[in-house]
């Protein structure tokens, strides 16, 4: 088996990268888009994923896109911006875009665009650092038996799976979940003076990088199809599924069920198994 000291190690440089990257991006989308493309941000849907640098390295300003009629775009960026449902459909978008776009009027050669291009290749250069360190992840913790069980929980990946056994160590130290939620800061909190009780919330007194991981597992494993994540949390905005409070709300509950069945599953040695939690005739909610 491999040591986990190569595992934190590899979390580390993780990490590392991965702060750097985010750098990296909001210097993209805060000061670059805004004066050379602003309107191209919405083509943006996460970092994660190296077409969007790409296809801005190949084409960092409107006007070189305009230069073309709208098929000979799409013929040229085909390959660009990877595999994608519907490719010219998008592609078709990015071209309208660009021709009411109200960036700045810069020349293909300038310094400026050079500037642009240059970050644009170190951001991707960060995602190819990224997506290595991940294979590596993977390599070394594959057969670590703690890491076999969080990766079969919906929205706990590779690198998630990875985090959470960083920052929490070995999760059966922890004798009830309710220590595990308060060392993630997930435990309730109601801030009293005197007479007065406020609500309560979440303390965050804990790992904010472990909640972190929690919160964004919980989002991803809403977006599947068949776990009692996804049950819960429609049946918690059913009552008014556009309330921004009441899905953010909801959100929280996720993350907080995810922290409860990553501690259950390691603890009792059990893969996560899928079920849809119903309601019993007598009015709660089965476990």
């Amino acid at each position: 088996m491999i040591p986990w000291s190569s595992g934190q190690q590899t979390f580390r440089t993780h990490e590392i990268v991965s702060r750097s990257k985010t750098e990296l991006w909001h210097r993209i989308l805060t000061h670059y888009l805004p004066l050379y493309f602003p309107e191209a941000e919405r083509f943006h849907r996460s970092s994660r994923t190296d077409w969007f640098l790409a296809f801005l390295e190949k084409y960092p300003t409107p006007t070189m896109i305009t230069t073309m009629n709208r098929d000979a775009f799409i013929a040229d960026a085909w390959q660009v911006v990877g595999k994608k449902v519907s490719k010219e459909r998008l592609l078709s978008d990015i071209y309208a875009t660009a021709v009411g776009s109200v960036g700045l009027p810069v020349h293909p050669d300038s310094d400026a665009v050079r500037m642009f291009r240059l970050v644009l290749a170190e951001g991707r250069s960060r995602v190819r650092q990224r997506n290595e360190i991940e294979s590596r992840a993977v390599e070394l913790l594959s057969e670590l038996p703690d890491y076999q069980l969080l990766t079969t929980i919906p929205g706990i990946g590779p690198i998630n799976a990875m985090t959470i056994l960083a920052k929490a160590g070995d999760l059966r130290r922890f004798r009830h979940h309710r220590q595990f939620l308060k060392f993630c800061g997930m435990d309730l909190a109601t801030v009293q003076s005197g007479m007065f009780r406020g609500q309560s919330r979440i303390s965050k007194y804990g790992n904010a990088r472990l909640r972190r991981t929690l919160w964004m597992a919980g989002q991803t494993a809403v977006l599947k199809r068949t776990n009692s994540f996804r049950d819960q949390f429609e049946r918690y905005i059913s009552k008014d599924r556009h309330n921004a409070h009441l899905r953010r709300k909801a959100y929280t509950a996720i993350a907080a069920k995810m922290a409860r069945t990553v501690h259950a599953v390691v603890k009792h040695g059990e893969a996560y198994r899928p079920f849809f939690e119903g309601v019993s005739p007598g009015g709660r909610t089965s476990l």
